[in-house]
């Protein structure tokens, strides 16, 4: 099987990620692993902790970076965020696109986690894809107002083509 193309929407969102080779990254919501196979291209000593709460996430993100789990610089779990517990002292890096906790439901206890486990001066990066221009300023304003309850420092970023906006909290 031939792997699939990676959306512009998604190389869009990695590259304000901007890994660097010894960032230690998690990903929240690897789905079918466009993401993490970027994230990894650009690590060396770091390492990108990719959680899935689906099984088949997880399975068909396996399977696209193979590769990078043998090289030791991608884990792979089904889990979801609530109940993990992250494997390394601290975080330079959260990245998650489409996923809807951030902006659907209380995600205190989520946030503060991660709060908790980013370094100063790393970030959290939520990336939603826009297609319906009308939801657009109710995931800002509760996405926003979750990071910023934690204690991160918010800037949106927004991309016209494709149609994706970003939220990047710094600690």
């Amino acid at each position: 099987m031939v792997p699939q193309t990676i959306p512009a929407r998604i190389r869009w969102a990695v590259d304000i990620l901007d890994v660097q080779p010894a960032d230690q990254v998690l990903e929240i919501g690897c789905g079918p692993g466009y993401a993490a196979e970027l994230i990894c291209e650009r690590l060396e000593k770091g390492k990108l902790l990719a959680i899935d709460r689906s099984e088949s996430g997880v399975d068909r993100t396996k399977r696209r970076c193979a590769a990078f789990i043998e090289a030791g610089r991608l884990t792979v779990r089904h889990i979801d965020l609530a109940t993990l517990r992250v494997p390394v002292k601290r975080l330079d890096k959260v990245f998650a696109f489409n996923v809807n906790l951030f902006w659907v439901r209380d995600c205190e206890a989520e946030v503060a986690l991660l709060h908790e486990r980013i370094s100063p001066g790393g970030g959290i990066y939520l990336f939603f894809e826009v297609t319906e221009i009308s939801e657009v300023p109710r995931i800002v304003e509760n996405a926003s107002a979750a990071l910023v309850k934690a204690g991160f420092r918010v800037a949106v970023v927004e991309s016209k083509k494709p149609a994706v906006i970003g939220l990047i909290g710094r600690r």
